[in-house]
């Protein structure tokens, strides 16, 4: 165990390339030893401590939340943790919090589950089971699912039929008469430890009709969880219930371990992998269908009277004028009160506080939530630096409409698959303000993993349709270790014969990464979406408008529009290669002050990314000077422009090319001559637009945010134009994609 630690601590600290082929192998082997041996689990807990400490005495922060993921994985699936192992390192976890972010925040959470595992253990394990295998139970109604997309037209069929089978093969096992044996013999196993007879309870268990399962299943599930809702949760008394449900399993004998003086090995108990549903991409409306779907079979189409109340009145964009009738039964007589009515409460009673703060009856004004349109919520105006390590939380968005489904979505393929995600994100939000219903009931998680094609294999240069992956590689080293390095293991996989003999069980490499990076990848980082406005040569061709994600690329065709309304270029005047372009954008700046600049130029390309290439710093050109700050992470965009400099000499004249780069947070663009523009939005063939001559690109705000302006008709006309300004401010539309840990600072 001591040297698979240091395995991935090496792994972590070198980018020597001759650990690339090994990335991710070593935490799986890792897991894998335990999960075999369960009674390792104690010893690997105190090693993975001892390098925690080590690692905070030294400062050595890139290891501190890998060695924190892997931690509370092995506790999640452990049995014979001892209180005073579960006090040390929830102790170690609060000096954490003094340090930024990330660190801050990944140790709270693992604080959080920790401070309920060491007084009620079993509590994680049986609430991720319950969760993602969907079994019913009142005291913990929560449900996930894994929704897991992929294109055929951008990932082979063969790889897309390997991980179908490779997914059937591990769910044909877990049925929910499995999945609750697990919970039971888990939780007692974790209550009672050593006096706990493991092997007899498994033969017990197995031997258990489904019937007689479900009543010791629903026993356990409501003495843990009313255990962990107490205030001060008692460990004593929870190994207490716990041992009255083992001895009517077993019997009254079953108490008393004294008879065994062999004790045989404890059975493992695997935790099982999450329900995943495998889906082929086949457009943007399909998200939004398949979490409906998810919706359907708990809610019968009919989610709440207060949903449907909101679907017949409608979302109006002025959220503090949207209101919600109440009948009123007060006649207005004395006599109709109802006996003790008129004795008045002390003054210092909470009645009588919160009696100066209510109406009776009447019109009812509803406070909604300050950002109820936004499930990850937003604050403050846009600024430049990244948001992260904030995930969307479960809990009330509407009052007492609470969060009981999680859907994690996670799409492989390259940048294309996200660009079209993020069209259908954008869909789905949209809908989202006319029929408000997903966003009250489910909380949406979104994944990513890379899969690129085989044709590039791993060189020194990073793929050109893995941005994105590249860069959640750079911002969080533990996403680059175990997520990035499965795209081999995925086309390795494709490539093997399937097997035909069900009976030899052969550990799922591939499925067991998913899991853990859908369980522990709980820190997203927002990306802002864009939006361009295009216009065509022909005028009868309305404009268009999309969205972008990654790159908008800006193309000059060999065609020419008509001359009409143009002036025709002076006689003896060299065209050159290109074309005179118009450029007016406002400079990206951290102060938000707006400085616009317009200059014209002769290009032949142009490239609008939104993810920073790398952390070096941005060049500037004689047109735009050097950008006002240095290259961390911005949420701006990144253009590049291959200008055409026109020199003479005594040869005569020529041309050559200058490549400038800027930052900007919107821009339009114009050709100035006959020629016209291609743009290819992500690097995506079926979304490329001809016959364009100017486009205009700006973030996309959150729909409906500031769309439209109240009027105060006792304000002044000044002062109604003050607060139609600071509404209209638009609030951007982020999509979170979710990592270990965020972008490490």
């Amino acid at each position: 165990l001591q040297r698979s630690v240091q395995a991935v601590l090496r792994e972590l600290s070198t980018q020597a390339p001759a650990l690339q082929s090994n990335q991710g192998m070593w935490r799986w082997s890792l897991h894998k030893k335990v999960e075999r041996d369960p009674g390792k689990s104690p010893a690997l807990v105190r090693i993975l401590l001892r390098e925690l400490e080590k690692a905070e005495s030294e400062d050595l922060r890139h290891v501190i939340i890998p060695l924190l993921h892997t931690v509370m994985y092995v506790l999640t699936k452990a049995t014979g943790i001892t209180e005073e192992l579960y006090q040390r390192i929830y102790a170690f976890c609060t000096r954490l919090l003094t340090l930024p972010t990330p660190y801050c925040t990944v140790a709270l959470d693992c604080a959080i589950r920790l401070k309920t595992e060491t007084a009620v253990p079993g509590t994680l394990y049986q609430r991720m089971v319950i969760a993602e295998q969907n079994l019913m139970n009142e005291l913990y109604p929560y449900q996930e699912r894994v929704f897991l997309f992929v294109d055929p037209e951008l990932v082979s069929a063969s790889v897309c039929s390997a991980l179908l089978l490779e997914i059937e093969a591990a769910q044909e096992q877990q049925t929910p008469e499995a999945c609750m044996r697990h919970v039971v013999s888990h939780a007692l196993q974790a209550a009672l430890g050593e006096a706990c007879h493991a092997g007899a309870l498994h033969r017990k268990l197995q031997a258990s009709p489904r019937r007689t399962l479900e009543q010791y299943f629903h026993a356990v599930v409501a003495a843990v969880e009313q255990m962990a809702s107490e205030a001060s949760p008692s460990r004593e008394g929870h190994v207490e219930r716990l041992e009255e449900i083992y001895c009517s399993l077993l019997g009254p004998a079953a108490g008393r371990r004294g008879g065994d003086p062999i004790q045989e090995r404890p059975p493992s108990i695997p935790l099982p992998s999450p329900y995943i549903t495998f889906h082929l991409w086949t457009g943007e409306e399909q998200l939004w269908k398949e979490l409906v779907l998810f919706l359907r079979p708990r809610s019968q189409l009919c989610l709440s009277a207060d949903l449907e109340v909101l679907d017949l009145q409608g979302l109006r964009p002025d959220r503090e004028l949207a209101r919600v009738s109440v009948l009123s039964t007060d006649s207005g007589i004395e006599r109709d009160l109802p006996p003790g009515a008129d004795e008045l409460p002390a003054p210092s009673s909470p009645e009588m506080e919160r009696a100066g703060l209510q109406r009776k009856g009447g019109i009812k004004k509803r406070a909604w939530p300050l950002d109820f349109l936004m499930p990850g919520g937003w604050d403050g105006p846009p600024g430049l630096h990244r948001r992260t390590g904030r995930p969307s939380g479960d809990g009330e968005v509407l009052p007492g409409v609470s969060r009981l489904h999680t859907a994690r979505v996670l799409v492989l393929g390259d940048d294309r698959m996200l660009g079209r995600l993020a069209q259908a994100y954008h869909r789905l939000r949209k809908r989202e303000t006319q029929k408000f219903c997903l966003t009250p009931r489910l909380s949406l998680q979104l994944y990513y993993i890379p899969v690129l094609a085989p044709e590039k294999p791993a060189a020194s240069r990073q793929p050109e349709l893995g941005e994105l992956a590249t860069f959640l590689g750079r911002a969080d080293p533990w996403y680059q270790s175990n997520v990035n390095t499965l795209c081999p293991a995925i086309h390795k996989l494709a490539e093997m014969p399937p097997s035909l003999d069900s009976s030899q069980t052969v550990d799922p490499f591939i499925l067991d990464v998913i899991t853990y990076y859908i369980r522990m990848g709980t820190q997203p980082i927002y990306f802002q979406i864009y939006t361009v406005k295009i216009f065509f040569s022909d005028l009868s061709q309305d404009p268009t408008e999309d969205i972008f994600l990654i790159e908008l690329k800006v193309k000059i065709q060999d065609s020419k529009f008509p001359k009409d309304g143009f002036s025709p270029r002076r006689r003896g005047v060299a065209e050159g290669p290109g074309a005179e372009l118009s450029l007016c954008y406002q400079k990206a700046l951290l102060s938000h002050r707006p400085r616009e600049v317009t200059v014209s130029l002769r290009a032949t390309g142009l490239v609008l990314k939104a993810i920073p290439a790398s952390d070096t710093e941005v060049s500037g050109s004689r047109h735009c000077p050097l950008p006002a700050a240095p290259v961390t992470d911005h949420t701006c965009l990144n253009v590049s422009v291959t200008e055409v400099v026109k020199s003479s000499n005594l040869a005569g004249k020529s041309f050559s090319m200058v490549t400038n780069t800027f930052r900007t947070n919107n821009i339009q663009i114009q050709s100035q001559d006959q020629r016209l523009l291609t743009l290819s939005l992500d690097k995506d063939d079926q979304r490329t637009f001809r016959d364009v001559v100017r486009f205009e690109v700006a973030p996309c705000p959150e729909p409906c945010s500031g769309a439209q302006k109240s009027k105060a008709p006792w304000l002044s006309l000044h002062g109604q134009q003050e607060m139609e300004a600071t509404r209209a401010t638009p609030k951007p539309l982020l999509m979170p994609i979710n990592t270990f840990s965020g972008i490490v600072q």
